[in-house]
């Protein structure tokens, strides 16, 4: 069992909302932390919780729960303060004790809402991978087939159909919502060219349809509402994703890279990605997991080679890194944060 206490998940969680740009987050979290310790409201729906995995992350399921509340207009006295919904008040204060009155209020369904998996489809992690893929592509000099682990709605599937741009270069589709300006730092991105996708496929255990309104609201719930841009491209990726079809399935990440990667497909790179997956997935998902990728890379061939390419937690930066079989070895090709750019191509 990880019973690590409530409290310090909380404050945990909020030195690195305020880290990663969600001030009103931190806030939050630290007043909820000490809230807890009191005896409140916090305190009543979050016991229990204890011995929930860290990689859960109970502070994001709990945040996410009120979110999705004030974004479905249920909570409109905190809505006034969260950017997300138009809000644009201000006062500590005041916010934290319609955030109590939010708790109180509705106390009978949020621990149902608080069970559910954090859905956080990062498009900006896309200005991450983007690079590997390129990578990939110039290497193997082949169009590439997706397989994404931990999907969700499977938006950066669609990296390609995205706009990437640093003044000079511009690269992915001109016309495309979702941008990135400047998305890197230092060295530019590994290639001149996006690369062609001829298949987009990913399984996840609570997999979301972007063309579904509840599912929306789920994706936007788990955004830090303060962070406007994030959720203007969110946005922007969700109406890309219902017109690019993927197919994305129901499964475990284990037994469903097994059953994919099983047989070579000549005459494409086979990809399978993930970005900040492994902490959600268990031992033995984990573990069947890394053998149905080795054993791919064991039958890869010039003809049909492979590569995986993930980006997962390193500390303060999410390390981006690159195995293409034939060969297999590993390079760290990019660091990023974990929402994505700034970006730092090390390739």
């Amino acid at each position: 069992m990880n019973e690590v206490p409530i409290p310090e998940r909380l404050r945990w969680q909020a030195g690195w909302c305020v880290q990663m740009g969600s001030p009103l987050y931190g806030d939050l979290l630290e007043r909820a932390a000490a809230d807890f310790e009191d005896g409140g409201p916090c305190a009543a729906l979050l016991a229990g919780h204890e011995s929930d995995s860290l990689g859960s992350a109970l502070p994001l399921r709990f945040m996410g729960a009120i979110h999705r509340l004030v974004l479905s207009g249920r909570a409109p006295e905190l809505a006034a303060f969260f950017p997300s919904a138009g809000g644009d008040r201000d006062g500590a204060e005041e916010r934290w004790l319609a955030f109590v009155a939010t708790l109180e209020h509705h106390a009978e369904e949020l621990p149902a809402l608080i069970e559910g998996p954090v859905q956080t489809n990062e498009v900006g992690r896309a200005a991450a991978l983007v690079g590997g893929f390129m990578l990939i592509a110039d290497e193997a000099a082949l169009p590439l087939r997706l397989l994404e682990v931990g999907t969700s709605a499977g938006l950066n599937l669609r990296f390609d159909r995205y706009r990437y741009d640093w003044g000079d270069l511009v690269l992915g589709d001109a016309a495309s919502p979702v941008r990135f300006e400047q998305p890197s730092t230092g060295s530019p991105p590994p290639g001149t060219a996006i690369p062609e996708v001829i298949e987009r496929r990913g399984c996840d255990r609570n997999p979301l349809d972007a063309g579904s309104a509840q599912d929306r609201l789920t994706l936007l719930s788990y955004v830090w509402p303060d962070q406007t841009d994030r959720i203007d491209r969110l946005h922007a990726a969700m109406e890309i994703a219902a017109r690019v079809p993927a197919q994305i399935e129901n499964a475990d990440a284990g037994e469903w890279a097994a059953a994919a990667l099983s047989e070579p497909v000549p005459e494409t790179a086979t990809v399978l990605f993930h970005s900040v997956v492994l902490q959600y997935l268990s031992e033995e998902s984990w573990a069947q997991l890394e053998g149905a990728i080795h054993d791919a890379g064991a039958r890869a061939t010039r003809e049909a080679p492979f590569a995986w390419l993930w980006m997962e937690p390193a500390n303060e930066l999410a390390d981006i890194r690159l195995k293409l079989w034939p060969g297999g070895e590993e390079r760290l090709i990019a660091r990023a944060g974990y929402q994505g750019p700034p970006v730092h191509w090390l390739a």
